[in-house]
């Protein structure tokens, strides 16, 4: 399966975004393997991806080069869904928001409209699920000298003991099962854990080198690349990403070449029931939309 650049573009980020909870200590235990944090990070952050029995209502601002939007979106029993608010900052035109109105009731009359896109949805996240699996093994994992802190976000954690500060680069015994997986071999860079809930704070990552699918026919990823990442805790044990910032050069199939760029922030972040997706559906259809 060649990689969509939306997958190559979360490769660099999903797959560090590792973070079992365990009960809160004074000082991080920094005696143990640094990959120790890593082991349980990826299998904690799972959770991050499926969140079973937990769904989030919050507002994705998304800047990329198809231009600057804002969704309000709903996590359902059936997958996401999403009503466009805003465009370049401006609330939509009265055309605008009734070709999205309509663009909704449509997979209201059409439920198989819908699952094609759960469908697509949830291929992605087996892929990102299978890259966090395999990040322990695929990085050489160590603790960053002097524990650097990052005191303006630590509060975001509710917890004031230091975070655990790892970095890991590519570890040259391991081999990428995947095509997918090809693009753990040139990344490299630093993850803040918080150590009571093993939760990831925030990525930085950094690509380093090229890489290739499918022997650069299928794509190509060449330097300079970066990634950061930040997630928060939306409580009730639940974990979601905050920010992405993240940018790579492509070239796909032999002939295009893509810079791509996405800075995405979610806010008003806020625990919702379970849902049917027309539930969801019709509660965007029934919020008044945003003057500004």
């Amino acid at each position: 399966m060649t990689p969509s650049p939306r997958t190559i573009l979360l490769a660099l980020t999903l797959p560090l975004a590792l973070g079992r909870a365990y009960a809160r200590q004074e000082t991080p235990d920094l005696s143990v393997p640094a990959r120790t944090w890593a082991v349980d990070a990826a299998k904690n952050e799972v959770l991050v991806v499926s969140h079973p029995g937990s769904y989030l209502r919050y507002r994705m601002h998304e800047v990329n080069e198809r231009g600057d939007r804002v969704r309000d979106q709903i996590e359902s029993k059936d997958g996401t869904v999403a009503r466009l608010i805003l465009r370049d900052g401006h609330p939509l035109s009265p055309e605008e928001d009734a070709a999205e109105r309509d663009r909704l009731k449509a997979q209201l009359a059409s439920p198989s409209t819908f699952y094609d896109h759960v469908r697509n949805e949830q291929k992605n996240k087996k892929s990102y699920t299978e890259l966090l699996t395999q990040m322990p093994d695929a990085m050489l994992w160590s603790y960053t000298a002097g524990q650097p802190q990052l005191p303006n976000l630590q509060p975001a954690t509710g917890n004031l003991q230091p975070l655990v500060v790892l970095d890991f680069t590519p570890n040259p015994k391991w081999s990428p099962p995947s095509l997918v997986s090809e693009a753990l071999t040139g990344i490299k860079g630093r993850v803040w854990i918080d150590p009571s809930s093993r939760r990831v704070v925030r990525v930085e990552a950094e690509l380093f080198r090229a890489i290739n699918f499918g022997w650069g026919i299928l794509a190509h990823i060449y330097p300079p690349g970066n990634a950061v990442l930040q997630q928060t805790d939306a409580g009730n044990q639940r974990w979601t990403v905050e920010h992405i910032d993240e940018q790579v050069n492509l070239k796909v199939a032999l002939v295009k070449n893509i810079r791509t760029r996405l800075v995405e922030d979610n806010s008003s972040i806020q625990t919702v029931p379970p849902m049917t997706y027309q539930q969801a559906i019709m509660l965007l259809l029934n919020t008044p939309l945003p003057s500004n």
